[in-house]
């Protein structure tokens, strides 16, 4: 309630009449207030830090010209009755500043105007206005900045968010205070007008009013006029020079006092001021009692702080550490992903050339935070002398999942298929050790020519970024923790706090969401779009809590997020099915006894994995992935197959086909035409889910013709479906 009752008071002084004793304790608060707004503008560090500056030079030159207004009340209405009649505080200033002179006073107020008007406010005015446009101007460049580093990974969203806010604010400060520097010079102005009015008014009301001579209305008005001006323009004077500190600040992480006082601090600068002082003080003319002691004085600041700066505390020597003693954390990895170089490789994460590895590499972290759905643990770099000096290795929890070499000061040219057969790139040839690519390593020169021959040509850094992208792209299940589950649940809890409590902690735990969400990353459903994979989950977990149940709900719920994944919803999904009898042979085959999951026959699991990479391969370049469509109790057994023998093929349910997806079945394993799988005959009664959906097929439906299999079946289904 303070500043609503303050801005009140000061439209209570204009109306009201006070009397001279509060006038009094108003001027000293007034005078208060200016020296506390000057030395909050020079123990600022920054302009920001004093933002409300603006506001307060407002309320400042409010009041003091609610004062003007009611000073010059009590001064025409109580003036007759003497210099004391308008209180004390105007009284002194118009007695001891001045002598009692008002022609002293009308001069001593006319300087301190000129120097507030002229020198101060004019040249606040100027460094406010300059400094609001060019902050205008940079404030484009400043934000692209921003958005570069976030995207390098330089900084966190929520520093870019508070940099951008702070740069926002900046630019509000500049604008305001080109506005508020007029407040100054109006004000100025006002205290002009203000005493030439006073002083008119004291002479007519002097000699019509209070039968006063020119003479006596002259030294009684024109005296109490001017301590009434001398009293506004003090204050007015140091909030001028407070604005002015303000706009010429420049940021520093001293106050004004410390970084002058540091400024000035070298010995080298009073030196020669000693020494011209003491040459001028051998002049005869000059008086050599005023410049021979400055110049001593001088003197003796330069050897001071010479002395100073040669002396340097000596740091208290570092306690020996204990090698006897180990801790936790010199024989524990707290990482999850390490990056380990050879010696020679070292300097790709060197900070004083620029460390390109770690940048690389934490945009690529925010890539994979990104595509996953959840904060991916940090990375780590360190040397290996383990390793060659020109080679890599990338461990995942302490396993090795990849190694390679690097030529640091050469670049990478990749032979993607583009290259010409005749190009002849000199350099050492090699393999990209992310896909097996030819290549080439070749001189930074060199890189124009191997562009226009149609090679990839990148750095160091961006090949060992790019296998560890591959790496993890291929196991995102392995990142996700307890931690990042917590994370991800925290962050869906603010804005659906009732989808999370219907999840956790019961019917489920958070080990066992965790576990859950892994097994839908390794089938490839990310958690970039946590909201439909929570609703699903929650609406699944109040039917069972089995995990392998849960799996199958889940990824039949979220079957469109599985199939947009491999077409766009306008094309044909290219499907791969089993005859009756393999499929059949899949699922009535062995189980393990003590899970009882569906184990396939080695020889059935070879050749079914062999004739579907063999599918796989043959398809065009170019061409969409196809997914291999079965009943729902094959599909774990097969998936587990063919992620290791053809991973380029998805599994699918059959309960995980959308309804409205238009699908085109390319091959049929087991099929009479295929001479890869062949499959005894099915027992009697047995039927395959393609055969079962064609035969539940309405029956005005286009009929599948002669010596059609389980594939016109799947499409005349889906297609009846859609219809």
């Amino acid at each position: 309630m303070a500043l609503p009752v303050g801005i009140l008071a000061v439209i209570v002084l204009m109306v009201v009449p006070i009397p001279p004793a509060m006038l009094d304790l108003f001027f000293v608060l007034n005078i208060a207030l200016s020296v506390a707004v000057l030395m909050a503008a020079m123990n600022a560090e920054k302009p920001l830090d004093f933002s409300s500056f603006p506001s307060v030079l407002l309320f400042a030159t409010l009041m003091r010209l609610a004062l003007n207004v009611a000073s010059t009340r009590v001064v025409l209405m109580n003036g007759h009755e003497g210099e004391a009649a308008a209180g004390k505080v105007i009284e002194a200033f118009g007695a001891f500043l001045i002598g009692g002179n008002f022609a002293v006073g009308l001069f001593v107020f006319m300087i301190l105007m000129i120097i507030n008007l002229v020198v101060v406010t004019k040249g606040a005015g100027r460094v406010s206005e300059v400094s609001a446009r060019f902050t205008l101007d940079a404030l484009p460049g400043k934000q692209m900045a921003i958005d570069a580093d976030l995207a390098a990974g330089l900084m966190t969203a929520d520093e870019a968010k508070a940099r951008r806010r702070e740069i926002a604010t900046e630019a509000d400060f500049y604008g305001s205070m080109d506005g508020a520097s007029k407040f100054v010079k109006g004000d100025a102005i006002a205290a002009l007008l203000i005493l030439l009015v006073n002083i008119i008014a004291g002479f007519v009301l002097g000699m019509a009013t209070h039968d006063l001579t020119a003479g006596e209305a002259g030294q009684v008005y024109v005296t109490l006029a001017v301590g009434d001006a001398l009293v506004a323009s003090i204050p007015a004077l140091l909030l001028s020079i407070a604005a002015a500190v303000i706009v010429t600040r420049v940021a520093d992480s001293r106050d004004l006092t410390g970084q002058i006082g540091g400024q000035l601090a070298e010995p080298g600068i009073w030196l020669p001021v000693g020494c011209i002082l003491a040459a001028m003080g051998m002049i005869p003319a000059m008086p050599q009692t005023v410049f021979l002691p400055l110049a001593a004085g001088a003197f003796a600041l330069w050897r001071m702080l010479s002395k100073r700066k040669k002396f340097v505390p000596a740091e208290e020597p570092e306690p020996a550490p204990d090698p006897t003693r180990i801790a936790i954390g010199d024989v524990s990895e707290q990482a999850l992903v390490t990056v380990e170089l050879g010696f020679g490789l070292v300097h790709l994460a060197d900070e004083k050339r620029g460390a390109p590895l770690v940048a690389r590499l934490t945009g690529l972290r925010r890539q994979l935070c990104q595509a996953f759905g959840f904060v991916v643990p940090q990375f780590r770099i360190k040397d290996s002398f383990d390793l060659a000096p020109d080679a890599y290795r990338v461990t995942l929890g302490g396993a090795p999942l990849g190694t390679g070499k690097l030529k640091a000061d050469r670049m990478l040219a990749i032979d993607t298929g583009e290259a010409g057969r005749l190009a002849e790139i000199p350099g050492e040839a090699t393999l990209d050790p992310s896909f097996g690519c030819p290549a080439i390593w070749i001189e930074p020169a060199a890189r124009d020519l191997a562009v226009a021959e149609g090679y990839l040509v990148v750095d160091a850094e961006s090949v060992v970024a790019t296998q560890v992208n591959q790496l993890l792209s291929a196991r995102p299940q392995e990142l996700l923790g307890p931690d990042q589950v917590r994370e991800l649940l925290d962050m869906v809890r603010e804005r659906n706090a009732q989808l999370v409590e219907t999840i956790t902690p019961q019917p489920l735990s958070l080990a066992a969401i965790t576990r859950l969400l892994r097994a839908l990353l390794a089938d490839g459903i990310t958690l970039a779009h946590p909201i439909p994979v929570l609703s699903s989950l929650s609406q699944a977990a109040q039917q069972t809590t089995d995990h392998e149940r849960l799996v199958d709900m889940l990824r039949a719920d979220l079957g469109p997020m599985l199939v947009g994944s491999l077409c766009p919803p306008d094309q044909r999904l290219p499907v791969i099915t089993l005859a009756a009898q393999l499929e059949e042979m899949v699922v009535g085959g062995m189980q393990d006894p003590a899970s009882g999951a569906i184990v396939i026959e080695p020889d059935l699991a070879r050749s079914i994995g062999e004739r579907i990479a063999a599918i796989v391969a043959e398809r065009p370049h170019g061409a969409g992935a196809p997914a291999l469509i079965v009943q729902p109790r094959a599909r774990r057994p097969l998936a587990g197959l063919l992620r290791l023998r053809a991973p380029g093929c998805t599994v699918l349910s059959i309960n995980e086909l959308p309804v409205s997806q238009p699908i085109e079945v390319i091959a049929v394993v087991g099929g009479e035409d295929d001479g890869a799988a062949q499959a005894p005959p099915a027992q009697p009664g047995a039927q395959a889910p393609a055969q079962a959906a064609a035969e539940a097929a309405p029956q005005d439906a286009a009929q599948p013709g002669p010596g059609a299999g389980p594939a016109a079946g799947m499409e005349m289904k889906t297609e009846a479906m859609a219809a």
